[in-house]
């Protein structure tokens, strides 16, 4: 604080030199040519006195001291030269007042001279000074490339030069090197002396060519395909990435415009390939206002989420049931320390496949709604120990469907898979079993709506590739992908939950809904853009290697068998399956039989069952098979 009053007492200094020095020129000038008559001479003290008061005070109240000089812009410029026309005409006002000799020509001159100099010293001190500062500074600093030469890029810029000089700027380091814009007619333009050198599709070659570090995606308004592609070319490269937000995500006010302290790392789901699914908070507020909701497997990704969801729109009570406590713990302190007491939250460890213990928690919590996100989910694993899939998946969802139909749920909500289309491993086929009893549920229960949602992967998920991607890059291992041509849909898991809870607002009974999830990834694309992201070279810095497909693995998974055919819902991005009729008493008796089987562990018995049970089962051996 003591250095910045110095230099506004400096820049102060300099004014009154510049002022003092200018009456004397014009004064000196002008008696040169005989100009100047002798009464203008004896009062010129009283005058350079006089314009330099009144000068000073103009700038004073233009605010021409309240920032340092190296911070000036063009609104600064214009403000100190109308505040020099206004102190000029103060001191021409009071000079006349007190009857003080003036010619108007020695007025005129000594404004101009000094005009000229408050502006000059201004710009030619502060580029003198940055040129001087950048030539000690640009070897440490980072060399950056910014998308974007629209108002956002210049933007960027100016903060940039704002911040070479604060220590504590996450800024002071950038060296601004070149833009790139799309709009053709900016190209070979220059930015406050910073080039437009091409468009984003030649990204990654000028990239290469400028030695450039990093790069700043300053385009908040596009599209959000367009910005996808551009994060595309930019992932092509070493460079490290930040995004500046979209325009509604922008936080502008008194004390912060600044765009770079809001940009944001990279993140994958921004290379998923289409917008992020909106979905109606009104409807799902209306399902969920005071009401007391279930969800089991409640501690788990999607579980813990939709836990938190349900937190904000204001439930009557939150009974979370879990078989793992430690997850079911960490959701449960997580809540309390958010909502207090606040929140009526419930935490118990209790297996869906135990009946009896569940049907107590059903006759003294008495659940309006229930979200079954209970389940083994991990494709290879279940491949080694189908019988427990079975007993969990299968027996575990016909156990919680068949108490909610007991004590009366209003809603019943199960989260499936897209494994469960044409299934090809254990865990996809029991996903597809439990459908099947829901939607045998849905066509004979009286008051419980059933409703299955049935979604692709879920970045971040337990078990998901994305955690162990990052793990294998942060441990310094190869990145392992089953299959160089292997592709799955993707969503986040805030999608992923705002779509059971969009799907419970909307059921009516026996519905599979279904979510438009846009343009299937690349799985080892998605590796390759995450390595990039930690700023390193596939193959080169990180390896990658093809293990080949797992037991039961597509290389291609679908979200709806061909029979179940699609119907439109007022969100364009999901969509039903038609209801597919189900022979009750024939799959009530493969159940019967599938249960002794997993019951008596006995594995290859219990996939043969389940093959029965499933006609879409067609079961992948290690071999292939």
């Amino acid at each position: 604080m003591g250095r910045f009053n110095l230099r506004k007492f400096l820049l102060l200094l300099a004014d009154v030199f510049i002022i003092v020095i200018s009456g004397i020129l014009a004064n000196y000038v002008l008696s040169l040519v005989n100009f100047i008559g002798i009464e203008a001479s004896r009062g010129l003290l009283y005058n350079i006195v006089i314009d330099l008061i009144m000068c000073i005070f103009a700038l004073f109240v233009a605010g021409a001291y309240s920032r340092m000089w190296r911070y000036f812009n063009i609104k600064d410029y214009v403000a100190c030269g109308a505040a020099t026309v206004v102190g000029f005409a103060l001191g021409y006002i009071v000079s006349f007042i007190l009857r003080i000799p003036q010619n108007v020509i020695f007025v005129l001159v000594y404004f101009i001279i000094s005009f000229i100099g408050i502006l000059l010293f201004r710009y030619i001190f502060k580029k003198a000074f940055l040129n001087l500062t950048e030539v000690g500074r640009k070897e440490s600093g980072e060399r950056t490339l910014i998308v974007g030469a629209g108002n956002a890029g210049r933007m960027i810029l100016t903060e940039i030069g704002n911040a070479r000089y604060d220590e504590n700027s996450p800024s002071r380091n950038i060296i601004p090197v070149c833009f790139v814009d799309d709009d053709i007619t900016k190209i070979g333009r220059k930015i406050e002396g910073v080039p437009v050198v091409g468009s984003t599709v030649e990204i990654e070659k000028i990239c290469r060519e400028y030695h450039i570090d990093s790069i700043i995606v300053a385009v908040p308004s596009c599209e959000e395909e367009e910005k996808r592609k551009i994060l595309d070319y930019c992932s092509a490269t070493e460079c490290k990435i930040k995004v500046i937000p979209y325009l509604s995500e922008l936080l502008f006010d008194d004390k912060n415009t600044q765009l770079i302290s809001q940009a944001k790392e990279i993140k994958i789901e921004d290379l998923l390939g289409r917008k992020p699914i909106e979905f109606n908070q009104h409807d799902i507020k209306k399902l969920i206002n005071g009401k007391v909701c279930m969800v089991t497997g409640g501690g788990g990704s999607i579980g813990s989420e939709l836990v938190r969801q349900i937190a904000k729109y204001n439930p009557k009570q939150i009974v979370i049931v879990d078989i793992y406590e430690n997850s079911a713990y960490d959701i449960q302190q997580e809540l309390l320390l958010e909502y207090g007491t606040k929140l009526n939250l419930v935490t118990l460890i209790s297996s869906v496949r135990d009946y009896d213990k569940m049907e107590i928690i059903f006759k003294r919590y008495r659940p309006q709604l229930v979200f079954h996100a209970a389940a083994h989910k991990h494709v290879p694993l279940m491949e080694t120990v189908p019988e427990e899939a079975v007993k969990n998946n299968i027996f575990g969802t016909a156990n919680v469907a068949k108490l909610a139909e007991k004590y009366e749920v209003d809603k019943f909500v199960m989260i499936s898979t897209d494994k469960a289309v044409n299934p090809t491993n254990v865990m996809g086929a029991t996903k597809r079993a439990c459908e099947m009893i829901i939607q045998n549920r849905a066509q004979h229960s009286n008051h419980t709506e059933f409703v299955t949602t049935r979604f692709g992967n879920v970045l971040g998920s337990n078990g998901s590739v994305i955690p162990l991607f990052r793990r294998q890059i942060e441990s310094g291992a190869p990145v392992t992908v089953t299959h160089p041509d292997i592709i799955r849909y993707f969503m986040t898991i805030p999608e992923a939950v705002s779509l059971v809870l969009e799907a419970g607002a909307m059921a009516k009974g026996g519905e599979i809904f279904v979510l438009d999830m846009g343009a299937p990834v690349k799985i080892t694309t998605l590796a390759e853009n995450l390595i990039r992201m930690y700023g390193k070279v596939p193959y080169k810095d990180v390896k990658i290697i093809f293990t080949g497909l797992r037991p039961g693995e597509k290389l291609f998974e679908e979200l709806l068998m061909d029979e179940e055919g699609l119907k439109s819902t007022a969100n364009k991005k999901i969509f039903i399956g038609n209801q597919i009729a189900i022979d009750e008493k024939d799959m009530l008796s493969k159940l019967d039989n599938l249960r002794n089987a997993a019951e008596n562990n006995d594995s290859d018995l219990t996939v043969e069952l389940l093959s029965g049970l499933v006609p879409t089962f067609h079961h992948k051996t290690n071999d292939g098979e």
